[in-house]
């Protein structure tokens, strides 16, 4: 970026902070830099978080930059969520303080409302329009979070109705590769409903190579693309994931029924097929639309009872002996995999249980995953594989799912943070995915290693959807996509929809198509989007289990600084929560230029570092968890 001068006039998206002011986020075309300007709260009251506004910025003495004369160019939010207040005797909404910091003139359409009553509305002139009044008893938090971001429960008539028209359609058997007879699988945890993928193993012949198909069930059969399904599951980009609450890709009658692989049910999938040598080596793969039926859904639990101890639990009673051939095609994948390097996507997850009478969040638990959970991911990343390289060699256009190799600073960033651990990197100036994958497997069973996960993946920044191949560093995959859930990711149901049309005789594709690319940046805005939803929510069920806990001590590390304090991850629980800089004895701090420590003239706090924290407060609306050193 160029050396700004004092004053000019730029266009910027608005960023809210609910303490009441905001920021203009401005970064030009091309450039990875970001211009962040101070909006005070009179500039601030008339505009909405998101919005694209010109305005004057002005830098001062110091630096900073700070925003005047803001004009509104482009409003994409329409719906807020907000709780109705008396001022003056007039009634007037009170926004989502993450959304907008004032109050906003409310029209009832001469709905009867009561001060504290919490509302959908629409903001047009100015105003809010009432939509909606929740219902006494509403979960309020999770409606906020849902209206935030621009999710969806509900499906609109015209989708339910073509979901009705479909349900009517006999599936069309003909032309599709009869793999009925094949002991095929699920496996999910017990509560998963939607269910997208089978998988099924014939046991290696006398060249030792085995064979594994991975199937996935086949919406694009029946979304035609351009319907009202399509559009809806094209706006919606992917299911999200609430916690407690589930908002799905698709209607409900189609996810979790008439497309998901129940078991003892036809069921018209996408198979890959692959050929696995002794070594690991995926020597041959296979695409082809097929028929299957699954012979039993199975649990993460049972199959990884049967891969530990050898136990063959009753539902697993019919596909007995195909288990031993799942065993050896897991390890064949992973003895290649860890020939490449890589890290292992499975990693220690924190789950909220829930009260089974009253539904409410009862408490947090940090859940490892099992060898169940490694086998499958293992299939799953060797069929995503296979299809992107399948695609590759017959020229056809996709979405891949591309990972760039880290910057060096960030390289260096967490070779300090593992140093402060109690870890040597020593990764010198690149990181390789060989080192990435020693350095995995460094850690691996530590007290410390969910800290060190959460670095690590920021450190290796995201994945992102583009029609141009590159590798996918994480993976150490020379090209990957997503194929295995197409009833919960468009991203998928495209995948699918290409490989359909190659089989069915297309040809005339068109290198790195532009149109698909432009699917990619829809794709990886509504994907940030959702991310962000289901941390907010992760956020707000945080606050609301450890209001409980305020008080406790817990033993944590830390793993972000930021100018206004430190994020700590506690150990077990694996929540992270903030413990602000004012709090902390022998300031003044100030983050160093790379905000790796908080300094101050006797002090430092660097990512890393294990403290003795207490939970000093909560804050279930915004979903904060604050700490005070203990002691």
């Amino acid at each position: 970026m160029e050396t700004p001068s004092p004053s000019r006039t730029v266009t910027g998206r608005i960023d809210v902070h609910p303490r009441g002011f905001g920021f203009l986020v401005v970064q030009p075309s091309g450039s990875d830099e970001v211009l962040s300007a101070f909006i005070p709260p009179p500039e601030l009251n008339p505009y909405l978080a998101d919005d694209v506004v010109s305005a004057t910025v002005t830098a001062s003495e110091d630096g900073r930059w700070s925003a005047s004369g803001l004009s509104l160019l482009k409003r994409p939010r329409q719906e807020v969520y907000g709780e109705v207040v008396l001022r003056k005797g007039a009634v007037h909404l009170r926004i989502d303080r993450d959304v907008a910091n004032g109050d906003w003139p409310l029209e009832t359409a001469g709905v009867e409302v009561q001060p504290q009553d919490a509302v959908v509305a629409r903001i047009a002139d100015g105003k809010a329009w009432l939509l909606r009044k929740l219902e006494p008893g509403a979960d309020r938090s999770l409606e906020r979070i849902i209206v935030r971001h621009g999710l969806r429960r509900d499906f609109d008539p015209e989708v339910h109705a073509e979901v009705q028209r479909l349900l009517t359609v006999p599936h069309a058997l003909g032309g599709r590769r009869d793999l009925r007879q094949v002991p095929t699988v699920t496996v999910d945890a017990p509560s998963t409903r939607v269910i997208d993928d089978a998988i099924s193993v014939l046991p290696a012949g006398g060249d030792g190579a085995l064979r594994l198909f991975v199937s996935i069930a086949d919406p694009a059969e029946f979304v035609t693309e351009g319907s009202a399904l399509d559009r809806v599951a094209r706006e919606r980009a992917t299911s999200v994931y609430l916690a407690d609450a589930m908002l799905p890709m698709l209607p409900e009658a189609l996810s979790t029924n008439w497309l998901s692989l129940v078991p003892g049910e036809d069921r018209l999938c996408l198979t890959v097929e692959l050929r696995i040598d002794p070594e690991g080596r995926v020597t041959a793969a296979d695409v082809y639309e097929s028929l299957i039926r699954s012979w039993a859904k199975l649990s993460y639990t049972e199959v990884a009872d049967y891969l530990d101890k050898g136990e063959v639990s009753e539902p697993m009673a019919p596909v007995r002996e195909a288990m031993p051939w799942f065993r050896a095609a897991a390890a064949r994948l992973a003895v290649a995999r860890a020939g490449r390097g890589g890290i292992e996507m499975s990693r220690d997850e924190a789950r909220f249980t829930f009260d089974e009478e009253t539904g409410e969040v009862s408490g947090i638990e940090a859940v490892r995953p099992t060898t169940a959970h490694a086998m499958v991911e293992r299939f799953m990343v060797a069929a995503n594989e296979a299809i992107a390289g399948w695609l590759i060699d017959r020229g056809v256009p996709a979405l891949f799912r591309v990972q760039d190799e880290p910057e060096p600073q960030r390289v260096a960033d967490l070779a300090a943070f593992a140093q402060h651990s109690g870890f040597g990197a020593g990764f010198g100036r690149r990181l390789t995915p060989l080192a990435l994958a020693a350095f995995d497997r460094q850690i691996a069973g530590c007290t410390a290693e969910p800290a060190l996960r959460s670095v690590l993946r920021r450190s290796l920044g995201p994945s992102r959807y583009t029609v141009v191949p590159a590798m996918h560093f994480g993976l150490a995959a020379r090209a990957y996509l997503h194929f295995t859930s197409p009833i919960r990711r468009y991203a998928d149901l495209s995948v699918h929809r290409a490989l359909k049309q190659y089989l069915r005789g297309r040809r005339d594709f068109v290198h790195e198509d532009p149109a698909i690319e432009q699917l990619g940046v829809h794709l990886n805005e509504r994907s940030r989007t959702a991310g962000r939803a289901e941390k907010d929510r992760h956020r707000v069920l945080e606050a609301r289990v450890m209001a409980s806990h305020v008080g406790s001590e817990f033993t944590g590390r830390i793993t972000r600084v930021r100018p206004s304090g430190l994020l700590v991850q506690l150990d077990g629980m694996l929540v992270e929560a903030n413990l602000p800089a004012d709090s902390l004895p022998g300031g003044p701090y100030q983050p160093d230029p790379r905000e790796t420590s908080l300094v101050s003239a006797s002090r430092t706090f660097t990512i890393g570092m294990p403290l003795q924290v207490r939970v000093a407060s909560t804050d279930e609306q915004h979903g904060r968890v604050e700490l005070a050193l203990a002691g």
